[in-house]
């Protein structure tokens, strides 16, 4: 993938003094957004910019008092659709100026964006008035009906209009799609469960029961499409589920707050972000064995690994930075600060990571 990207950036180069036109449609092809880079979402500060290639911030994009926090980006890398707490909607960004070039209302607390085919799902939270319990705690929710369920905007990226919009469980959080692009299945930290809906419709399929208490997070397909993996953030644990039946074939268990999870691009490794343990935890991506543990920073959710796989990188919200790793002994190699309560993180080219899938 890389050497078409290179190659049409050599392309558009030798041929730019000659032909305008050219040089118009290799920028409308995307040409622009083909050097590696990270879009890091902060709370405080915008959308956070890395150019890969030396591993710096080189740009943040100020969107306000927009407090973003979800992200996805479209195929080709000329747009990034970010989820907006404080002005409840989803923003189009041009990637090519940092500006927002549309807008759509979605609902209090949006949080949660995948850009699947031609649409956006965005998790938002209409009854979420505050943060989770501490462990221990009973969850808002307990009664089954202290608050409004939490929604689902499905959002056709071709008008930037809500085509449906889909009742899930409380506090959904995260989304992942079927190997074969008909299901989509999100977590829903407020009931324990994981609801099952129809690509495209939202028709709902079913809902799978959790421990109690467990507080579903993060999900993530296995490489080949046979099992989910599901942290469980405040049971400290994982869960594989079986991809055809969706019944727990495993439980692992993990550092404390395990939320964000992601197979490496091999498929030969499994990563856990325990953020409040400070941790990536790392296990054989086959037998779910428990391999190795890294020390990284504080609140780290999110985490994405470069487009060529040589480094992991980790939106790390409470240290205000990005944590670089080794792609393959997770050693550090640097921080990248100025990053204030940083979110989530996504890459072009499209990398294996907690948020996105390759």
């Amino acid at each position: 993938m890389q050497v078409r990207f290179k190659a049409a950036r050599i392309a558009c180069a030798s041929f730019i003094a000659p032909s305008l036109a050219l040089a118009a449609a290799c920028a409308a092809s995307g040409a622009h957004a083909a050097a590696p880079t990270a879009y890091v979402t902060t709370e405080n500060a915008g959308v956070g910019v890395i150019d890969l290639e030396n591993l710096s911030l080189s740009k943040t994009w100020d969107v306000g008092k927009d407090g973003p926090r979800g992200l996805s980006l479209n195929k080709d890398g000329t747009r990034l659709y970010v989820a907006n707490k404080g002005t409840s909607d989803l923003s189009e960004i041009d990637t090519s100026t940092g500006k927002a070039v549309r807008r759509v209302k979605i609902g209090k607390n949006p949080e949660f964006v995948r850009v699947f085919g031609n649409y956006a799902y965005v998790t938002y939270e209409p009854g979420e008035s505050g943060g989770p319990p501490k462990p221990g705690e009973p969850g808002k929710d307990d009664d089954g009906a202290s608050s409004p369920p939490a929604e689902i905007a499905i959002v056709d990226l071709k008008t930037l209009k809500v085509t449906h919009t889909v009742k899930s469980g409380h506090e959904t959080e995260g989304v992942e799609f079927s190997p074969d692009g008909k299901l989509m299945l999100v977590t829903n930290e407020g009931d324990d469960t994981v609801s099952v809906y129809r690509v495209g419709t939202g028709k709902p399929v079913r809902t799978v029961k959790l421990a109690k208490g467990s507080r579903p997070r993060g999900i993530k397909v296995s490489p080949n499409g046979k099992q989910y993996v599901v942290t469980l953030e405040n049971a400290n644990k994982f869960v594989v589920l079986d991809g055809g039946s969706l019944k727990t074939v495993k439980t692992v268990d993990t550092k404390t707050g395990p939320y964000g999870v992601s197979f490496d691009p091999s498929g030969k490794r499994l990563l856990v972000a325990a953020s409040r343990d400070k941790t990536l935890q790392v296990f054989d991506g086959a037998t779910y064995e428990h391999m190795q543990d890294v020390p990284v920073g504080q609140r780290c959710w999110h985490f994405s690994f470069t487009p060529d796989g040589s480094k992991l990188l980790l939106a790390c919200g409470r240290s205000n930075a990005v944590y670089v790793l080794d792609g393959s002994d997770y050693k550090e190699i640097k921080q990248i600060g100025d990053l204030p309560l940083a979110w989530g993180i996504v890459t072009y080219p499209a990398s294996a990571g907690s948020i996105e899938g390759r």
